[in-house]
């Protein structure tokens, strides 16, 4: 969504690192071009002036200017307002009532109010272990009430059963009662929108309030609505009291425009954005890491939360053991693809790295996308499960059957192969591997390399041979410097390299730096 302004701000920001000094007529004109690109990405012209006026403020401060970085120093005063402007910390939905806790879902038709509403329940069933009944109040847009009820059946959350004829403030008072009878920690009221806002729909909104006494009253807004989305949210604030918004759309080709105004204008917190179609694709809105990605900084944390819902620890764990042996076959390599796929493909997994919005073209150019995925996870299943488990058996006859099941060429099909050997081959070196950077490697993947760690009473007896029992100030009672003499040749030992160098009583002609390598000459054969 925030594609097209952190570009400009990129480019913007790409000037003003390479100066060495920044005089006040760079800082304004940087702040001109930053002024444009958010009036370009359709943020509201009352939160443009007022985010221009606090950077230029810190910006032209003597510590921007006398900075070693100033550069550096302006895209920081940047973030921080991008910050400040997102709203500071991030506000999670607040369940912390006595349930029911009646959530109500507000906002007009289109939006995706029925399934945030899904969305939502399988978020809190999932990580917040909640019972979650949804019920719709919707009965003016034809099938909106079954809509949500196959939703339900989908992410698995009771619905409330459709009585026809009720009216929204009936179903609304009938689902409290089923909620607290039932035992249901938490209550979504899926209301009704309208294609525009008007007195009805305000009016029915304020009744279904009262009548439910929702703790939380979340907004859905799209966030290609651009401008427009400042006045629906005022509009709903004024008249029916929201407690934060939900962005709907994120994935799509919206400015980010409604994001940074709608914070800013209502003082209303954006909790959840959406990011797509999939049942699960709903984020935390943390205005820190949104502003991160907005100046190209990449989002590593969100990766990392994203890998540890989606990845099958009991999967990983099989495949390390399997690379450990020296073994990886193609259905690993297909599982690993598939692992990818959940992440969000390459693209999702792209844009949260810092630094790569500026190579988009450049990947773009290699033809790097999800099909790239796709395509290879497509070869990998038109084989037979022996070829999977053994490559080696793949003739020329194969590989044209295969290549012809998955839609490829037999070139595609020789390319996978020869990928996943490059693989092969480097896992088989991480697990066999005793000594050397490979064995730190394997260590690092927990993959044992051969080499094992040194168990307690190894570094016990390393801690009493370099100095004392644990009295040091180095880290886990290491002496923080080496006892002297602790790296001297050993009595007996000749060192020829240090023997007559000057200040090191070394031979002429010996190498500096290299004392106490006994028998080694660097440039010939062993002695």
């Amino acid at each position: 969504m925030f594609e097209g302004l952190s570009e400009k701000l990129s480019g913007i920001f790409d000037s003003l690192t390479r100066r060495g000094a920044l005089s006040e007529e760079d800082v304004a004109a940087a702040m001109r071009e930053v002024r444009r690109a958010l009036l370009e990405a359709d943020v509201a012209l009352d939160v443009v002036r007022s985010f221009v006026d606090k950077a230029r403020a810190r910006a032209v401060g003597s510590e921007v200017l006398k900075s070693v970085t100033p550069g550096q120093m302006v895209i920081k005063i940047v973030n921080d307002v991008l910050i400040e402007t997102l709203g500071s910390d991030a506000e999670p939905i607040d369940l912390n009532a006595a349930p029911p806790v009646a959530i109500m879902m507000v906002g007009l038709q289109g939006a995706g109010k029925t399934t945030t509403t899904a969305k939502i329940a399988k978020r809190l069933t999932e990580r917040f272990k909640k019972r979650v009944l949804m019920a719709s109040l919707d009965v003016k847009r034809p099938a909106a009430q079954e809509q949500l009820a196959v939703l339900g059946r989908q992410v698995d959350v009771a619905t409330l059963p459709i009585i026809p004829g009720q009216t929204p403030v009936q179903i609304a008072k009938r689902a409290e009662e089923a909620a607290r009878l039932q035992g249901f920690d938490v209550v979504l009221l899926d209301t009704a929108g309208r294609t525009h806002i008007d007195e009805p729909l305000m009016a029915e909104m304020a009744e279904i309030k009262a009548a439910s006494g929702p703790h939380e009253i979340l907004l859905v807004a799209d966030a290609l609505t651009g401008q427009d989305a400042v006045n629906l949210a005022k509009n709903f604030d004024e008249r029916v009291g929201i407690t934060g918004i939900v962005l709907t759309r994120a994935d799509g080709d919206g400015r980010g425009g409604a994001a940074l105004s709608m914070r800013a204008v209502t003082g209303k917190p954006i909790k959840l954005i959406g990011t797509g179609e999939k049942m699960d694709a709903l984020d935390d809105f943390h205005p820190q890491r949104i502003a991160n990605r907005i100046l190209g900084m990449g989002d590593i944390v969100a990766l990392v939360e994203k890998a540890a819902e989606t990845i099958d620890a009991e999967k990983a764990q099989r495949i390390a053991e399997k690379m450990r042996k020296g073994k990886f076959d193609l259905e690993d390599m297909a599982e690993q693809l598939a692992q990818v796929d959940k992440l969000g493909g390459l693209g999702g997994i792209m844009g949260l790295l810092p630094g790569m919005a500026k190579m988009k073209d450049a990947l773009a150019a290699a033809k790097v996308d999800n099909k790239t995925i796709a395509r290879q996870r497509a070869i990998i299943l038109s084989m037979t499960p022996r070829e999977r488990r053994n490559p080696d058996i793949l003739k020329a006859s194969r590989k044209k059957r295969i290549a012809g099941g998955s839609g490829m060429k037999v070139e595609d099909v020789n390319r996978l192969l020869k990928q996943h050997r490059t693989m092969a081959d480097m896992m088989k070196s991480l697990g066999g591997a005793k000594r050397g950077p490979m064995a730190q490697m394997a260590q690092m993947f927990g993959l044992g390399g051969g080499a094992s760690m040194p168990s307690p009473e190894e570094i016990a007896a390393l801690q009493k041979k370099f100095g004392g029992e644990g009295g040091g100030a180095g880290p886990a009672g290491l002496p923080a410097e080496p006892p002297p003499g602790a790296f001297a040749p050993k009595p007996g030992l000749s060192s020829p390299v240090s023997d007559g160098l000057p200040g090191l009583g070394g031979k002429p002609g010996g190498l500096p730096g290299l004392g106490g390598l006994a028998g080694l000459n660097p440039f010939g054969k062993k002695k």
